[in-house]
């Protein structure tokens, strides 16, 4: 039997083994720059980096590398041996501060929007001091943020640590006002719920569209999918709980806190939660993760799938990313209050990302925008395209009042107020699984993300988002005369001017869609109507203002994201061609050829009635053909897109002309799978995938 804190962290260089192994003054001098983001200075790196050395040698590690969170959406890693040649043809195991602090990969083979020339190949990797190294597969892994020969960030990383920077300076002006001195900083703590599904390996290599874009192309629905709801929560298949059992132990020895596991709602589908951390951990947690499911799964015989939508029919993968601010006193800013004083901070907190996600909708769109997950937003299984807000009828009704210059009997005894806020319970709350941005007690789940995405971008524009509300706010209260009148105003004032991005009811009406686009609400439903909005002045001039973006920096990643997108699509298109042609047809044809031999035998033997065989082969004949026009329609699409330059058309042109194409072709398809016997269809059926586990 595993014991969990034996093992927890045990391959992680982290407080513990930094105290164990390192001189007192060394240690102290890491722990600043750690805390305090002061010069690491030579010697202290050196210090540092032959104590995790030695630590990881003994942890059976042989190599080390920069691990880092280039624009790809996955990490990348280049390993290095600790080898060092010695006298007499033998070796020495040695690592310098400068390795470990700074390291040099390939920067021209990576994206970088047009950041990069090709023959400009300088890049630089800098360790992030933030996140622990830890030991895995014989390797020391250092997270680290990565950079351009000319400093711009080519990575997820450093624009979130910039981003937590700029919403701690402007949390800290906040709390100054509140009088809260003792704070030292604030800190974004972040929770994502991952979904994924795990089928049969065997399987999974049968499909060549699962192998090359991770969905599933081309699948009729089986006779059973998740009507019964039987799946959620039920006992998890005994493949199922060995996979989660070794992914568990992994994550407990790396320092994630691994905490809950079940079946999703999808047959196949399961879900992994972990304990909150800080947004830069629990980002770098989260890529962990998915990394680890995709190789312990291969271990099992599974494959672990990560696409938004693998599955036609049954409910796609999503992420949700539960966020809040805490103090480095451990304070948690949006838990409701005990005393008028609290709740008076917690209100304007609230009203804060209120105002910010009414502000910056546009923006939280495109944060979770990608090809694969245009297939779930609005599909009844995830929020849809609008942005909005849940507070909870309660909730509402308070910030209602409050705004309505509500008075209470004990309005004398509450200051700036505060009086609406009694002693009320922390679950204001039902939950509301159709709303994009829910809040859930005492903190916020953002729910549009989708299963593969990174986390960082949503907090990196959350973050930012935030960070300038609270700098708007900070700026006209530390100007007052009389801050707890000032204070009141400025709650009741913002909660009218945002109230339209709180909706409490069902997101996936068609009433609802009316109502926000009487409210003025965005309605982005695809990548390609959102990606703008990050090169918009408005974006510009929110990152620039914060430093968290470079107008440069944001161009190059709309570049990025747009080219990911038309590439995705393109991907599915020559994969979709690659198969009809190299494996539908053939079998088609073969099953054509059975029907047609058999109608011959039995109308030479005089039999009396060859209706049923006539009939099947007029249905899948007429489909063929169909399907033919189909292809053809795809192939002359797929053509006409080289003449597309703008980035813009090109993406417009791959989702309304190929994209339309690919949808059409899975139609006669699937229809074909239907009719054709199953002995000459090539692929694995949606019946075979879903329920191959066992």
């Amino acid at each position: 039997m595993v014991s969990i804190p034996n093992i927890f962290g045990s391959m992680v260089f982290n407080d513990a083994a930094m105290r164990e192994r390192l001189p007192m003054e060394i240690y102290k001098a890491l722990k600043k720059t750690m805390s305090q983001g002061t010069h690491l200075e030579l010697d202290v790196a050196n210090a540092a980096a032959n104590a995790m050395k030695d630590w990881a040698v003994e942890k059976g590690a042989t190599h080390f590398t920069h691990w880092f969170q280039p624009m790809t959406g996955i990490t990348a890693e280049k390993h290095n041996s600790f080898i060092s040649p010695f006298r007499d043809g033998k070796v020495i195991m040695e690592f310098s501060g400068k390795e470990l602090v700074r390291g040099e990969p390939d920067a021209s083979s990576f994206p970088s929007g047009g950041l990069r020339a090709t023959f400009e190949a300088r890049g630089y990797t800098v360790w992030d001091t933030t996140s622990y190294a830890f030991v895995k597969d014989g390797t020391l892994y250092i997270p680290t943020a990565f950079c351009s020969y000319g400093g711009e960030a080519l990575d997820k990383k450093t624009p979130l640590l910039r981003s937590m920077e700029a919403l701690d300076k402007q949390a800290a002006r906040i709390l100054k006002l509140f009088g809260d001195g003792s704070v030292k900083c604030v800190i974004p703590m972040v929770g994502p719920e991952q979904e994924y599904f795990l089928i049969d390996k065997e399987m999974y290599l049968k499909r060549p569209d699962l192998v090359y874009t991770g969905r599933t192309l081309f699948g009729a629905r089986p006779p059973k999918g998740q009507e019964l709801d039987d799946h959620y929560y039920g006992n998890i298949k005994p493949r199922v709980s060995a996979f989660m059992r070794e992914l568990e132990e992994e994550l407990w020895r790396l320092g994630v806190y691994a905490k809950i596991k079940h079946n999703e709602v999808a047959p196949a589908q399961h879900e992994f939660v972990p304990v909150y951390t800080t947004a830069n951990i629990a980002t770098d947690h989260n890529q962990l993760t998915m990394e680890l499911m995709k190789s312990i799964a291969n271990r099992h015989g599974l494959s672990c799938l990560l696409h938004e939508k693998p599955f036609a029919g049954v409910n796609g993968s999503g992420k949700h990313n539960n966020w809040s601010i805490n103090t480095d006193t451990g304070a948690n800013l949006f838990e409701p209050g005990e005393t008028p004083h609290e709740n008076a901070r917690f209100l304007l907190l609230l009203v804060a990302v209120i105002k910010a996600v009414d502000d910056y909708q546009d923006l939280l769109r495109v944060s979770v925008a990608s090809a694969g997950n245009d297939h779930r937003l609005g599909a009844s299984e995830a929020p849809p395209a609008i942005m909005s807000m849940f507070l909870g009828d309660e909730l509402v009704g308070i910030l209602d009042e409050f705004g309505a210059d509500y008075h209470s009997k004990e309005q004398c005894q509450m200051e700036i107020g505060a009086t609406v806020l009694p002693h009320f319970p922390k679950d204001l709350t039902d939950r509301n699984r159709t709303s994009p941005f829910a809040f859930t007690g005492n903190k916020f789940e953002f729910r549009m993300l989708g299963s593969a995405l990174s986390i960082a971008e949503p907090n990196i524009i959350l973050n930012t988002a935030v960070a300038e509300t609270l700098r708007r706010f900070a700026d006209r209260l530390e100007a007052s005369a009389d801050l707890n009148a000032d204070l009141a105003l400025l709650v009741k004032e913002t909660f009218r001017a945002h109230r339209r991005i709180i909706f409490n009811g069902n997101n996936y009406s068609e009433e609802w869609i009316a109502e926000a686009e009487k409210r003025g609400l965005s309605n982005m439903k695809t990548t390609v109507d959102a990606l703008p909005e990050l090169i918009s002045q408005k974006s510009v001039e929110l990152f620039a203002a914060h430093r968290v973006f470079t107008e440069t920096e944001l161009r190059s990643r709309y570049e990025i994201l747009m080219e990911g997108y038309c590439k995705t699509i393109h991907i599915e298109a020559l994969t979709m061609v690659d198969m009809v042609k190299g494996e539908i047809i053939p079998a088609c044809v073969d099953y054509q050829n059975d029907l047609a031999s058999l109608l011959e035998r039995k109308k030479t033997c005089g039999a009396y009635d060859v209706s049923l065989e006539d009939h099947m082969l007029d249905s899948i004949a007429k489909l063929s053909s169909c399907l033919l026009k189909k292809l053809d329609v795809l192939e002359s699409a797929l053509l006409s897109s080289k003449e597309e330059r703008d980035i813009l058309d090109r993406a417009v042109f791959y989702r309304d002309r190929i994209y339309a194409a690919i949808a059409e072709l899975r139609l006669v398809v699937d229809e074909l799978e239907t009719l054709s016997s199953r002995k000459r269809w090539p692929f694995p059926t949606y019946a075979e995938l879903l329920y191959s586990v066992i």
